[in-house]
């Protein structure tokens, strides 16, 4: 069954979404990016170039030659054509769209992040809502580093 981690209270979105693909690509994780909307691939994609100065993590788009290599890639379309590759047909889903990806099942593996921006909240009280009614495991993670 897949697993949703929702990672709640980022102040930025895109940049702790740089972060944690820095952390999966140290420990060895394939990860597909997924979004709809080209211009948040993009800026996710110029991101992962500059997030920190000494950081980088090598990323491409799905349909690239170099795919195969890469540890992320980008995609604006699921289901997508992965590498046949063992690490591949593992790999997580980072999801940077406002709703569910079509495929999720086909994941063992989803990411949520969501930041404390009104718009991003509701998106995520939807995907939230729907991932519950399709019966994935959803686990909240509060990383705002606010007291409670």
């Amino acid at each position: 069954m897949t697993r949703i981690d929702f990672a709640f209270g980022a102040a930025n979105r895109l940049r702790m979404a740089c972060q944690v693909m820095r952390r999966h690509y140290q420990h060895g994780r394939r990860v597909v990016v997924y979004s709809r909307q080209p211009k948040v691939l993009e800026r996710f994609d110029m991101l992962l170039w500059s997030f920190e100065p000494t950081a980088f993590v090598p990323h491409t788009l799905v349909d690239d030659p170099l795919a195969i290599n890469s540890p992320v890639v980008l995609t604006s379309v699921l289901p997508c054509n992965l590498p046949e590759t063992p690490e591949w047909k593992q790999a997580w889903l980072l999801n940077l769209d406002t709703g569910c990806p079509p495929n999720a099942a086909d994941f063992p593996r989803i990411l949520e992040i969501v930041s404390e921006h009104p718009d991003d909240k509701a998106f995520a009280r939807q995907r939230w809502s729907s991932y519950k009614a399709a019966g994935f495991s959803l686990h909240a993670h509060d990383v705002s580093g606010k007291p409670h």
